[in-house]
């Protein structure tokens, strides 16, 4: 048809609609107003909400507009976003549907994820620090792209009633903010402001309340005159003190009875923590992230010479930046207060020890009152606020480690925790909800869904009650975040393990399954299921200590490794433990054991003179008494240390090793011991011709330098071996040894130079805390196969 002027008219624009479903970290990460302002530039219609599942949305328009929405939510989501799926459907359309709204959150069963906790971003950092703004110096700012999140969660949809955030009511202000889909506080559901939101609070060492106008600057006061002061941050409290001043933080040692194990520190900012450490590109990457790890650098000798006591006899310092606006709060009183973020940029002096606040080995302390109940005695002060940790959650620990596999992340987590979980690891097969309750030390708990694996935070060792109590709620509270009740529980293969009992008991009470894993079947697992590997690997797990298959020891393991199923290759040769669990502790004890081994026994007196059992050490393993075997490389490491005077004993766990790490790297490039090493008709790797060696070195640097490369070559070679005798190409690296960047690194590129395919931990430790993903990926198998 025409019209008056003789022209065609226009087609009527073809209208389509689309539900769209979005799976991921989409909720509490500003994903609803993203969407809001996608939909109203593209001229859509529809809705779009939070449920169980994700995020939920239909979008009404040309069908070119709703594939442009499609695209930019992959490309634009917001920074704290992770889209994992989204499904797209056609439904019918609704022609008087003219606008976009953002509708109320529905239940159901929950399949999406809680963002993580982030550091505070940008924008809000601007303003923070601008006295014009309602928010100046406000300890509790945030937005939808940063701040709490999982660590203030009780439960999804994630929604405000959901937190710790629910009793405080919001102010006018703060509630048009939330409900306007154009600000970047929209359901931001921590936010608040001095009207409305948690406030801070200053106690004595005695909990009485401080009467401050200001605790922050009352805090920096104290700290700057070598009190001790306990910090609340966001999964728990940290102890504070000046790390320039000596006497402070030999007193928290002392207080903490801590011995030489390094502290943590944090600086204000990459332009100061240049000042402490060689940094690489990828160290200023994970400093900067918005994850804020301790990140673990070469350290400069500025060190040694200004922050006296901080990280004694080791090659690296842990760094980490403000992640909190409270943490910031406390550099920028020291800097004068500021205007604008430019000091940010510039090299500032003050320099915190930043310790997790947990007495004797026991978990992270969360709350006010037990703040003062446990750590009486050790600080002086706290500074505390009223909104509650609903989950306990550590700092994570990473370094920087080199890449030999295309793909693969230049991250080594030492712990996961605050700010990575709990991310989903993705998973090669679907497959039944199982729980994992990992090992004795690092402990972690891991649940899968579908394709996915969720690994807890850090809990820690389970030396005590109520680290075993908080094991307990770890695994509850993964159970009620993700709503998934586990088919099959998991666990360690000892039978006397707290994680063990924990285990049995869940089985029991919710009449399901529970499998034993063994200890470095399960190390190897955790790193293929983290790689995604399906088929068989060689396995070689190194580490301290594991129970095997025959009730021994074990700790020096190469495995063939097939889902459920593995079998031992070889082993080191196994060394006597004297005074059994001493020997762990003590590396004088295993370097006598080498010494006796060696025919050298009547050494162990004068050597090791200054330990008053050294006397009749070789009476005792000549009998054998309280000698139990290990075929633990982690000792081997330990004799090594003893045998070149590196460490005697230690104050704790891995310093030996360390030390030998940190020597061997100060001493550079050295070529393996030619026969340094035996392997038998049996596969078992001996490194006492090394060790022989090494009972005779004057110089203590090469001699670790020497250990390092020869070790490494052993290993090449004794993994060569098997892969030859079994065709499998494919090579798993695991277990708390291969957390020695050198031995890592050297061994790593080796095998990869002999073209096989080498899998490392990257997305999780290589020692005791992947233990729980591992367990849950034999499980499944096991599942899978129809076991019970």
């Amino acid at each position: 048809m025409n019209d008056d002027h003789g022209t065609s008219a226009r087609p009527i624009p073809q209208l389509e609609r689309r539900r769209l479903r979005v799976r991921g970290v989409v909720q509490g990460v500003g994903f609803r107003p993203f969407v809001y302002r996608l939909a109203q530039e593209l001229g859509l219609s529809g809705w779009v909400r939070n449920d169980g599942g994700g995020v939920e949305l239909e979008a009404q328009g040309s069908p070119g507009n709703l594939s442009a929405l499609i695209a930019r939510l992959h490309g634009e989501a917001p920074p704290l976003a992770r889209i994992d799926r989204l499904e797209s459907t056609l439904c019918e359309t609704d022609p008087a549907d003219h606008g976009f709204t953002i509708t109320a959150s529905q239940g159901g069963g929950v399949t999406t994820a809680i963002a993580h906790d982030s550091t505070v971003c940008p924008d809000c950092l601007e303003e923070l620090f601008n006295p014009a703004d309602r928010r100046w110096r406000y300890p509790f700012i945030n937005c939808t792209h940063c701040g709490p999140r999982y660590t203030i969660t009780r439960g999804l949809p994630y929604d405000r009633v959901s937190t710790s955030m629910a009793p405080f009511a919001l102010c006018p202000e703060c509630a048009d903010e939330y409900g306007d889909p154009a600000d970047r506080r929209f359901h931001a559901e921590p936010n608040a402001c001095p009207v409305c939101g948690p406030r801070l609070s200053l106690l004595e060492a005695y909990g009485v309340t401080v009467a401050t106008r200001d605790p922050v600057a009352d805090t920096l006061l104290r700290l700057l005159c070598g009190e001790i002061v306990a910090v609340k941050g966001l999964g728990g409290f940290h102890l504070m003190c000046d790390a320039r001043n000596p006497e402070a933080v030999a007193r928290l040692r002392e207080r903490k009875s801590r011995d030489d194990k390094p502290f943590a520190i944090m600086v204000a900012n990459l332009a100061s923590a240049r000042h402490w450490a060689r940094l690489s590109e990828a160290d200023e990457a994970l400093l900067g992230s918005p994850e804020r790890p301790v990140v673990l650098c070469d350290k400069r000798d500025s060190v040694e010479a200004e922050l006296c006591g901080v990280a004694p006899e080791l090659g690296w310092i842990g760094l980490m930046l403000p992640y909190t606006p409270l943490h910031y709060l406390l550099f920028h009183d020291h800097a004068g207060r500021p205007v604008g973020t430019a000091w940010l940029d510039t090299l500032q002096d003050l320099v915190l020890v930043c310790t997790s606040a947990n007495p004797g080995g026991e978990p992270l302390v969360t709350g006010n009152r037990e703040a003062t109940r446990r750590l009486m005695g050790i600080a002086d002060a706290y500074l505390i606020h009223d909104r509650e940790i609903v989950v306990r959650c550590d700092d994570s620990v990473v370094r920087s480690l080199p890449t030999v596999r295309a793909g693969d992340s230049p991250t080594q987590f030492i712990r996961r925790s605050r700010g990575y979980t709990p991310r989903a690891l993705k998973l090669a097969d679907k497959g039944e909800p199982v729980l994992a309750f990992g090992g004795l030390l690092k402990n972690t708990v891991c649940l899968t869904r579908g394709d996915e694996a969720f690994l807890s935070q850090h809990v820690g060792d389970l030396a005590s009650a109520s680290a075993c109590q908080a094991l307990d709620e770890v695994a509850d509270h993964l159970q009620r975040i993700l709503a998934l009740e586990p088919v099959a529980v998991a666990h360690d293969l000892h039978p006397d393990y707290p994680s063990t009992r924990a285990a049995e008991a869940m089985a029991e009470r919710l009449g399901i399954p529970a499998f034993p894993v063994q200890h470095h079947h399960a190390h190897v697992a955790a790193v293929q299921a983290e790689h995604g590997h399906r088929g068989a690997v060689i396995g070689l797990a190194l580490d301290g200590v594991g129970l095997g298959t025959d009730g021994k020891a074990w700790g020096g393991e190469l495995l063939q490794v097939d889902g459920a199923h593995f079998k031992r290759l070889a082993h080191l040769a196994a060394l006597m433990q004297p005074g059994a669990d001493k020997a762990a502790r003590e590396p004088w004890r295993m370097a006598s054991a080498v010494l006796h081994r060696l025919g050298r026994g009547r050494e162990i007196a004068t050597r090791f003179n200054t330990e008053p059992a050294a006397w009749r050490m070789a009476e005792l393993l000549a009998a054998g008494t309280r000698c139990p075997p290990t075929t633990s490389l982690g000792r081997w490491f330990d004799a090594a240390a003893g045998l070149l005077g590196v460490c005697l004993r230690m104050g704790y766990e891995g310093e030996a090793a360390m030390r030998l790490e940190t020597l061997a790297a100060r001493s550079g490039a050295c070529l393996p011991m030619h026969g340094g090493w035996r392997i038998d008709s049996e596969g078992t790797l001996d490194l006492l011709p090394l060790l022989a060696r090494l009972a005779d070195e004057r110089d203590v640097a090469r001699g670790a330098a020497l250990f390092h490369a020869t070790l490494a070559a052993a290993l090449e070679a004794w993994v060569l071996r098997a892969v030859d005798h079994s065709g499998i190409r494919a090579v798993v690296l695991s277990g708390g040894c291969f957390l020695n960047r050198q031995l890592s690194r050297d061994l790593a590129r080796r095998l990869a130079a002999r073209g096989l395919d080498v899998l490392e931990a990257r997305q999780v430790p290589p020692n005791d805390g992947s233990l729980a993903l591992g367990q849950a990926h034999v499980a499944r198998h096991i599942l899978s196969e129809g076991g019970c």
